[in-house]
């Protein structure tokens, strides 16, 4: 890809990664276990376990996107555009922030892969979710479907070359 390109990219990674990690603090800043476990009455402890595994999963996330955010804001800030390091960057937030989204460690929820085809949610959950973790899941959706769409290039280069 040449370097104009891979700069562009940079710049819209950038941009998607500090919407996706502004949504994510704001959401885990100001939200309690005990505030999204109010919406089911009386709460059970499998729905307050599930609420505390998809709380870890977004903090996990979180840190991800703001790694992936100072890495690509590095390279941006050089003075002379180095590819070869915004290529590394890309791949890293390709295999991190994109792969943490749709493969959450706790299994919360998972990637609806005929989506396309049903016209229904891209994300299918585990059970059901409080209402705000489930709108702040498929906003983040929208932003990690671009990210991956964009990045695809890296994460088919890696497989092609494991497969030479």
């Amino acid at each position: 890809m040449p370097a104009e390109q891979t700069k562009e990219l940079c710049i819209l990674v950038k941009e998607h990664l500090k919407e996706a990690k502004t949504q994510l603090n704001e959401f885990l800043d100001y939200t309690a276990v005990p505030q999204l476990t109010s919406e089911f009455t009386p709460a059970t402890k499998e729905q307050e376990a599930y609420v505390r595994e998809f709380l870890h999963d977004l903090r996990y996330l979180s840190v991800a996107c703001e790694r992936g955010y100072e890495q690509v804001s590095r390279v941006l800030r050089r003075a002379d555009f180095h590819q070869e390091l915004a290529e590394k960057a890309l791949r890293n937030i390709a295999h991190t922030c994109v792969h943490f989204f749709y493969h959450p460690q706790n299994e919360v929820y998972w990637e609806n892969s005929r989506y396309s085809y049903t016209r229904g949610d891209s994300i299918i959950f585990r059970q059901t979710p409080p209402t705000m973790l489930r709108r702040v899941t498929l906003s983040l959706s929208g932003l990690f479907t671009t990210l991956r769409d964009e990045l695809d290039c890296y994460e088919t280069d890696d497989v092609t070359r494991m497969r030479l």
